[in-house]
């Protein structure tokens, strides 16, 4: 058993008083005159409240269209998170925080305690006719997870102690992202972007899945991860990108080098890869997006191998009463490794919040891994073997104070793998499961009483 060092509640402090230090530097009026704009500040960081006309950027398009790094999603898509105003700045913090008890069945299996969690920091504001956004987000998993990452049959990708992790998933960085993005129209319906970013997430996929309203309630990753969305930790991005009210298209140059196992520091090496992606948001429950990226040595254990990768997504979410709403996405993933063949995953995945109390989801993955993904003896270390999972779970909020939720969820998941890797698993079906307690701001709210718009 892998045990967490930090407790679910220690990781919400921090974040909660993260948040209290960074308020008490922002700009305050300091005389009387100013005492209309101060309640303006109070009523926009209270929860419930309306945000609506603070909430729209180049182009008059929703900031709840951005998804990771540049990404676009459903701008129907719901945020949880709280909202202020101060000094001219729009400031949004999200976060969220998981304990969780982990159990994976079989030979593979393992079981774990800790806490999957990120907090984020972005901050807006005019600039020179344009907008200026600056994100910063920060996880406590390197402590609350450990390096090791926690147990999940089939997993793979990255490595700890010189080995290849198998039927594990790395934890998050300490830092996820700390990075700026300019936008500025340059005509009507049309605009141009730069996104710099330090730790950040090049044009590569689709939103990932930490952020995907789709997968809101399950905070374990995909199998698919490495074949879809693993780049949104990168350290160095630059990304250019022009976009209208509809359409987005982009193309980065980065480091293509995975995160190493030691989870706190800078890995910074010179920007080899590239990237390009463009999405297509034809209304506010649509966003479709396609992309193709050249990632040069990205895993330390092979840095004699390199990866083309392409994606493809559709995300849909609706609205559903006074605070239900219902998002699920497919997505394509697939990695071609020095110049094989395919390899390729398949995700669908829906989460289905009934009233805002009560929520139910799932996933279900078909994802190609080699016997060197997978750690397992073959002649061929290419060998492929189809492998897949089908998660089913509940989740129920059961506390709402001070702007934060509590709530409580279980997971299952039945996973398949062929005949030959039987005796492997111990099963053609093994199978895990996974209880959470989950701790998270409230939803952002309009005038009108709609969750994020």
């Amino acid at each position: 058993m892998v045990a967490s060092t930090l407790t679910d509640m220690t990781v919400t402090r921090c974040l909660r008083g993260a948040f209290i230090l960074a308020a008490m530097f922002l700009p305050r009026a300091a005389s009387a005159q100013h005492t209309g704009h101060q309640a303006a500040d109070t009523m926009a960081s209270m929860p419930g409240m309306d945000v609506t006309a603070h909430m729209a950027g180049v182009l008059g398009i929703p900031h709840t269209r951005l998804g990771s790094g540049t990404s676009w999603q459903p701008e129907a898509a719901p945020h949880y998170g709280w909202h202020f105003l101060r000094g001219g700045w729009t400031l949004m913090v999200h976060g969220v925080a998981y304990a969780e008890y982990d159990r994976q069945l079989g030979p593979r299996g393992d079981d774990q305690v800790g806490s999957i969690n990120w907090g984020m920091l972005m901050a807006m504001h005019s600039l020179l006719g344009g907008m200026l956004h600056l994100h910063g987000m920060l996880s406590a998993e390197p402590a609350t997870i450990g390096s090791a990452g926690y147990p999940l049959l089939l997993q793979s990708g990255e490595s700890y102690h010189g080995e290849a992790l198998h039927d594990r998933q790395h934890p998050h960085d300490l830092f996820m992202e700390a990075g700026a993005i300019y936008e500025h129209a340059v005509v009507q319906n049309l605009a141009l972007s730069i996104y710099v970013a330090p730790v950040g997430e090049p044009a590569i996929g689709p939103v990932a899945f930490p952020h995907r309203s789709s997968a809101a309630s399950d905070p374990l990753a995909p199998l698919g991860h490495h074949w879809q969305d693993a780049t949104h930790i990168t350290y160095g991005v630059l990304t250019l990108g022009m976009f209208s009210r509809t359409w987005r298209a982009e193309a980065s140059i980065f480091n293509g080098r995975e995160p190493d196992e030691h989870r706190t520091n800078f890995d910074m090496r010179k920007l080899d890869s590239y990237a390009g992606r463009v999405f297509y948001n034809p209304n506010a429950n649509w966003s479709y997006s396609a992309a193709a990226a050249y990632l040069a040595s990205p895993e330390i254990l092979h840095p004699e191998e390199s990866v083309h990768r392409y994606s493809a997504s559709v995300m849909n979410t609706r609205l559903m009463g006074a605070r239900g709403e219902w998002s699920s996405s497919l997505i394509y993933g697939a990695n071609a490794v020095s110049g094989a063949k395919l390899a390729n995953s398949a995700l669908v995945e829906t989460n289905f919040d009934i009233d805002g109390v009560n929520t139910l989801f799932g996933r279900a993955e078909l994802v190609q891994k080699s016997a060197q993904d997978l750690l397992v003896a073959s002649e061929l270390e290419t060998q492929r073997f189809d492998v897949g999972e089908l998660t089913l779970g509940y989740s129920r909020e059961v506390l709402r104070a001070r702007g934060l939720t509590l709530g409580a969820s279980v997971l299952g998941t039945v996973n398949v793998v062929p005949r030959s890797l039987e005796a492997t698993y111990g099963s053609r079906f093994p199978k895990g499961y996974a209880v959470f307690l989950r701790l998270r701001p409230d939803r952002m709210r309009t005038a009108h009483g709609k969750p994020g718009m």
